[in-house]
């Protein structure tokens, strides 16, 4: 379970405002403001859901009003066709926010997807699929999520959380004249 953090609730403000930015042309051109429909979130490959409530939260910032329903939680396997999610209410609420929060639908199940690809693949092993920090900058927190829906573990999230010596650290190191094991006292 995602547990939703200031920084996530920022996050998914920020996505709105950079997308919709001073107003959805389109739609306010197009919709009748009290137009009401029901739209689904259906998969269209073989995957793992991951961020189906990050995503129907998106609906719900931009209009509050609209309601929305998990049809498949985080972590299932899906098929194309499958329906996933539900949003009913204002048809141009709806559009608007239907980007948004699909790319981080998008972008999390894929994720998971792969990751849960992995975890298969040494399934009996004694191996473990590990994430590292190479995330998009302001995403780490779903996108480590997404591991874990897809079977993965976290070693660390930032650098506070341990001492990982890499490459560039030793090199920095030997140029400065210390030798391995000098490095590994220092550590």
């Amino acid at each position: 379970m995602l547990s939703f953090t200031t920084s996530i609730w920022s996050t998914l403000e920020q996505a709105i405002a950079e997308d919709i930015g001073s107003g959805d042309v389109t739609t306010n051109a197009l919709i009748p403001p009290d137009l009401k429909t029901t739209a689904v979130i259906m998969a269209k490959s073989d995957g793992v859901i991951a961020g189906l409530e990050v995503a129907l939260n998106v609906f719900e910032l931009v209009d509050p009003s609209l309601e929305s329903i998990v049809l498949v939680p985080d972590g299932s396997k899906v098929t194309p066709g499958e329906l996933v999610g539900q949003v009913s209410g204002s048809t141009a609420s709806i559009l608007k926010a239907e980007r948004v929060a699909l790319n981080f639908l998008q972008r999390l199940s894929g994720i998971a997807t792969m990751t849960s690809f992995y975890v298969q693949a040494v399934a009996g092993t004694e191996a473990r699929i590990i994430d590292t920090r190479k995330t998009i900058p302001g995403l780490r927190e779903l996108e480590k999520y997404a591991i874990r829906v897809g079977g993965g573990f976290n070693p660390r999230f930032n650098l506070s959380d341990g001492i990982l010596i890499k490459d560039n650290h030793i090199l920095a190191l030997r140029e400065a004249g210390f030798t391995i094991s000098a490095i590994i006292k220092l550590a």
